[in-house]
This record gives C-alpha cells, structure tokens and sequence, in this order.
C-alpha cells in the first residue's frame, strides 16, 4: 500500500472546557488531540489516504483512539501498544486570554517510542510525512526516532513535512531550535508559527521568519499567524492569506487543522497558494465548534464555504 500522508507524534486524550452551567459549574467535553494526529485527521478528512505511527498505553484512552483513527479511515498499522506506560491527557481552558492547556504526558507511551519501534515498511511507501516539534520534544528516544524515519522516507523519495509547534514546558529554547532546525534541514515543508518563532529566534518580523526557515533549506514554507491567518513564501514568491471570518468559540486545532488540510491539497495537485487559501479556511472552520478534532470540517464543508466567499466577494 502506498500512502499519501503518514504522520508521526504525541496523542493526547482531550477534556475540553465548555461554557459555564447556570449553577457556575464548568463541564469538560471528553475528545483527542496531539497536534500531527489532530492534522492526519484533517488531511484524511480532505480526502488523503493517510497513517499514523506512535505509541499508546493498554488503556481506555488508547483504545478511544484507536477507534477515531479507524473510523477516519487512518491505518494504524505503525500504532505500537505499550503495556508499560499510559497514554497523555490534557485539558483545555477557554479565558480572556484564548486557549490554555494543562498536560498530563510525563512517561507516557508516546514518549517511550524509539527507532525500533518504527515501521520502516510503511515508510518507505508514502508519498510524505509529518512531524513536529511536540514530536520530538516529548523524550530524546522521540526525537531520534523522528529522525531516523525522516531519513528513511527522504531515502525512499518522498517528501518531509515539519511543523515547530514549540512547548517551552517541554525544553528550553536553545535546545528547541537546535534540535528543530537539524530537522528542517532535511525537510521539505515546514510551518512556523509567529509565537514559535519569537521564543526561539528571538524573531517577530514575518518576513524575516520566512527567510530564515527559506535558508535551512525547505522550499515551502507557510507561517501561521493565527488570527492574522498565514503567510506563504518559497523562493520565488510570498503570498499573505488573510484570516477567514468565522465566529470562533475553541481555536484549539487550528493550526494543525492548516497543515494536515494544506498537505492534503498539495499532494492532490494544487499549487502551494491554492492549498494554503484552502487550509486557511479549514482552520477557520475548525474554531467554529468545541474540541479538537469533532469540528475539523470535511471537504465539502470547506469547498462550500470558498464558493460562498466568493461568491459574497464579487456581488
């Protein structure tokens, strides 16, 4: 089997806060998350034949997600079950502030994962593969595991794809950025964000993050700004894309959303403006609904919403 997508990462069982009772109770909606499943999910969704490797503890949650990715048509065939350890949880808590996240994923399966645990079968047949910062900040094992898959699939010709995703909880910076950077260098594809960038480089200007990312090497690179939406440069051009106007109540997902529907686009045949236009909207999207992964719309969601906007743009 040849795939269009494999992604590579964290899983975490999700419990999302929702609004207040009339009594002033706060009740948690109980969904997934793990930013490469949340965007191989959404890659799937956009019609992408797509897999997922990591690892999940012999627990309810594991067991909860190994019955989202069947039902969202992702092989699991590179998912390992680790007797030893348990699968991450966090919650999620909307304030003033926007989204805020508590993790629970010290010692988790996920971050038991190393080289040998790799499906280097699968591997070797697919057309890309996604990672990220969360992915190899979680254990050093983590990290040289993505390393070494990056390798096998840049040896069988396909395509990396790389999203920083920072988590100063999990390292500090200087070691974040070395460890992401050597990562890049070998990727095709990468998505900063405006916050990671400033964290680690020490960078604001977009167009100097674009030309930093440009010069380690990736010819893709699409910079998310969250409600200033994304900005899209390879050598030869860059292209702002403007934030889709929805009524957002959960941004959480977002930006995975973007990356998993961009490289389900691209690998489709569409030019890397014409995919990020499309994931701009399907992250749009995604903030319209509580949770991570239940609002992250299909293609027909996404292609209607484009027709409408259009269609409002040249009345």
């Amino acid at each position: 089997m040849t795939y269009d997508l494999i992604g590579m990462g964290e899983p975490m069982l999700e419990f999302s806060q929702l609004p207040k009772e009339p009594d002033g109770r706060r009740l948690y909606l109980e969904g997934h998350g793990g930013d490469t499943s949340n965007a191989t999910i959404a890659a799937a969704r956009q019609g992408a034949k797509t897999a997922y490797i990591t690892a999940l503890g012999q627990d309810f949650a594991g067991e909860s997600f190994m019955g989202l990715w069947q039902r969202e048509g992702v092989d699991v065939g590179g998912v390992v079950r680790k007797s030893t350890h348990l699968t991450g949880v966090y919650f999620i808590f909307h304030g003033s502030k926007g989204h805020e996240f508590l993790h629970y994923r010290q010692n988790s399966a996920a971050a038991a994962f190393s080289f040998r645990d790799l499906p280097k079968e699968m591997l070797v047949h697919t057309r890309a593969f996604f990672t990220s910062g969360v992915s190899q900040g979680i254990s050093n094992t983590a990290a040289d595991a993505v390393f070494a898959a990056i390798d096998i699939v840049r040896g069988a010709g396909g395509k990396i794809a790389y999203d920083t995703n920072y988590r100063p909880k999990l390292w500090p910076p200087a070691r974040a950025a070395a460890v992401m950077h050597a990562a890049i260098a070998k990727s095709d594809i990468v998505f900063p964000g405006l916050e990671d960038a400033e964290a680690m480089l020490g960078v604001t200007d977009p167009d100097h993050i674009l030309d930093h990312y440009l010069r380690l090497g990736p010819q893709i690179v699409v910079l998310k700004m969250g409600d200033r939406g994304a900005y899209l440069a390879t050598p030869e051009c860059r292209v702002r894309i403007p934030v889709y106007p929805v009524k957002a109540v959960d941004a959480s997902g977002a930006g995975d959303t973007l990356c998993g529907s961009f490289l389900a686009r691209l690998l489709a045949g569409d030019d890397p403006e014409a995919a990020a236009r499309y994931a701009n909207v399907a992250a749009a999207l995604k903030c319209t609904g509580y949770g991570t992964v239940t609002p992250i719309p299909r293609a027909a969601d996404v292609l209607a919403a484009m027709a409408g906007r259009v269609s409002a743009d040249a009345s």
